[in-house]
């Protein structure tokens, strides 16, 4: 479903390119003289772990190899742009994140396979990012850009006080940090401006609890890496 989405996203832009490339005439001309203005944002994410494992990992019971397995998502968001200069924004782009992560964990026993457990991981992320957006020279209905910022969020169906009893888990951190980086484009339309996007999210804090089952002693730091890839309309 997530590849229908992204292909048929993926053939409209391609559309939205070639006519604003056709088109000889300006679109919106007095858009970028705004000193404020709103949109919204529709978006898909692929969300992983960096992994860093104990230094005594592979004498941890039969536990051998843990992995991950990203998993995509989608995001919905609300955008503020603030005019600074001719080549410069300040956005304010809260969203509400939905996406997954799979610990793959391998027991071997004997040196053979044993037997593999897999913890999934569901995430529902309010995020706050504010971001500086450095932009091109506008040419015909289109202009290049990159932006960088800083983003906070709110895991809110995180497990981080939830007592590890009744089952295993891997409890993360409820709250999460960390710095955004990345490039789009800002194509001209007749009546809006749609501008498609790739991101890439990298945390700072560790976010895994302190526990004593074996999911969580065999690893060492968990953070988050974050790719989406958006389309804004404003």
């Amino acid at each position: 479903m997530m590849r229908l989405i992204f292909f048929s996203l993926s053939f409209f832009l391609f559309n939205a390119v070639v006519n604003a490339q056709r088109n000889t005439v300006q679109n919106l001309p007095k858009y970028d003289k705004q000193k404020l203005h709103f949109g919204f944002l529709l978006g898909m994410n692929k969300t992983d772990f960096v992994v860093k494992r104990i230094g005594t990992f592979n004498y941890l019971d039969s536990l051998y190899v843990v992995e991950v397995q990203p998993t995509s998502g989608f995001n919905l968001g609300i955008v503020s742009n603030l005019r600074l200069a001719e080549y410069f924004d300040l956005r304010f782009v809260p969203d509400l994140s939905f996406s997954q992560r799979n610990l793959i964990y391998s027991f071997y026993e004997n040196g053979t396979p044993f037997s593999t457990t897999i913890k999934q991981i569901e995430s529902t992320f309010l995020e706050f990012p504010l971001e500086v957006k450095y932009k091109s020279a506008r040419v015909k209905n289109y202009r290049v850009y990159v932006l960088a910022g800083f983003r906070y969020s709110i895991d809110m169906v995180s497990q981080e006080k939830v007592e590890n009893k009744d089952r295993d888990f891997v409890r993360l951190s409820r709250k999460d940090y960390g710095y955004t980086i990345g490039l789009g484009f800002d194509l001209y339309m007749q009546l809006f401006k749609l501008s498609p996007e790739i991101k890439m999210y990298h945390g700072i804090p560790d976010l895994l609890v302190p526990d004593n089952r074996i999911f969580s002693t065999s690893l060492s730091s968990l953070r988050s890496k974050i790719w989406q890839f958006s389309l804004t309309f404003e």
